[in-house]
């Protein structure tokens, strides 16, 4: 049974049971992995996910259930377990369902081949000899993987919103390894994209450069420094502390910006930007509730613009939702989550801002960012790993210190920041180069 039988035998089901106001929310998904190992194919995986979440109100009381099969008999049961849950309740918190007539940005277009299996197993062993022959310093241990995602979400309910959005996904990744005799490092590159479009010996020559860059060096001087963080690693710290610009973490308590909207939170320089339609992002016109997405600068010119709100800690707070409700997945609860959050880039070059900082330390690798890093407080002490800088040049190999300091005063601190962003991983927080003033550096 498809989804939209499923949905009206759901819709019947709900308005025999005196129902008024519900949801239905589908998520389906087909993905394909292939990865290698020592020249050969060592993983390979093919699966289909998905199913169908029912929200309704009842006396107020929001009551959830979900089923992955999709039958008649599930299409009924769904719903009397929803209202049956709706039922036991006791929240006195207001539920709120997205109305239907509400106009959606139409996102541009990207018609992303799938590639057959055949041709993805011929890229990815392709790519790992690609890796084995780009230095004599590679050893076994390097990988390639590549995974082909299908996606699709429905929304329909009783307000009058039927709502659809498919999306495709390709992802490559290699992974170097790399030893000078007497230690081993590695490095690794994500690119997403058409296939055929994938520049693969630049993935793997920046892999291995990356992670040769890593051979060898000692922990920093411990002292207070000038720090550039490199994209990747400025990326990894928006990533890590972006749960504090959520509304519903700012009512929790979990977040100290909860008072702060229209207030300078950061450098004048500063400007953080949420767009579900980023170009190489996955491109939402609306978000887990059915509310139109739009692109937003939750940070402009250092003040803090608009947190990020779904209907429900929007009503709270006493403005309208952002659009940025998020379900981690058709049977998740309803909460609050960025679309894809970077830092805008500036107008001067990564070379700048060394330059700028004269004497300091340059950061490209951070560590334990989950055991670390503090989101309430905005503490954070990482291993970290980069160069020196010495008169404004990248010197020698720095690893195994920490740097220290916290979020909220990193965005007050930043001084700099280059025109080179980038969107690394699988591409949600992205920035450029950042110079941050006087932060704690623990090392020799």
């Amino acid at each position: 049974m498809d989804f939209n039988a499923f949905k009206e035998i759901a819709i019947a089901q709900a308005q025999q049971m005196g129902i008024g106001e519900y949801e239905l929310y589908y998520e389906g998904s087909a993905s394909t992995s292939v990865s290698a190992f020592q020249h050969e194919i060592n993983e390979f995986s093919s699966a289909t996910d998905g199913g169908v979440c029912f929200r309704c109100i009842v006396d107020g009381h929001m009551g959830y259930a979900s089923t992955q099969e999709l039958s008649e008999a599930q299409a009924k049961q769904v719903v009397i377990r929803a209202a049956d849950n709706a039922s036991s309740l006791e929240s006195e918190e207001q539920e709120f369902l997205c109305p239907g007539g509400l106009e959606y940005a139409a996102p541009e277009k990207k018609d992303i081949p799938l590639p057959t299996t055949e041709t993805l197993i011929h890229t990815i062993l392709e790519t790992q000899e690609k890796l084995y022959a780009a230095d004599p310093a590679v050893i076994d241990g390097c990988q390639a993987e590549g995974v082909v995602e299908s996606s699709e979400i429905a929304i329909c309910n009783s307000k009058g919103l039927d709502l659809h959005h498919a999306s495709k996904r390709v992802a490559l990744i290699t992974a170097a390894v790399v030893t000078d005799g007497k230690e081993m490092e590695n490095d690794y590159q994500i690119k997403m994209g058409a296939l055929p479009e994938i520049d693969t010996d630049a993935m793997v020559q920046k892999a291995v450069a990356s992670a040769k860059a890593k051979l060898g060096g000692e922990p920093a001087p411990t002292g207070q420094y000038p720090v550039v963080f490199d994209p990747d690693a400025m990326s990894s710290l928006i990533s890590t502390f972006c749960s504090i610009f959520s509304s519903e973490n700012t009512q929790k308590g979990l977040s100290r910006l909860g008072d702060q909207e229209g207030k300078t939170i950061a450098a004048p320089i500063v400007t953080l930007v949420d767009d579900p339609f980023y170009k190489d992002g996955a491109m939402r016109p609306f978000d887990a509730e059915g509310c139109p997405t739009y692109c937003k600068n939750v940070i402009e010119n250092g003040q803090l613009m608009t947190l990020l709100y779904n209907l429900k800690t929007a009503a709270v707070a006493g403005k309208k939702t952002t659009g940025n409700a998020f379900k981690g997945g058709y049977d998740a609860a309803v909460g609050v989550r960025p679309f894809t959050m970077y830092l805008a880039p500036g107008d001067c070059t990564e070379e700048d801002l060394l330059a700028k900082a004269g004497t300091g330390v340059y950061i490209n690798s951070l560590g334990g960012l989950h055991a670390g890093a503090n989101p309430i407080s905005g503490d954070f002490s990482l291993q970290s790993a980069g160069f020196l800088i010495e008169n404004g040049k990248k010197t020698a190999h720095v690893k195994s210190f920490t740097v220290a300091g916290n979020f909220y005063d990193l965005l007050l601190n930043i001084t700099d920041i280059a025109s080179n962003l980038e969107m690394p991983g699988m591409g949600r927080f992205g920035s450029p180069s950042v110079l941050v003033k006087g932060l704690s550096i623990a090392g020799k």
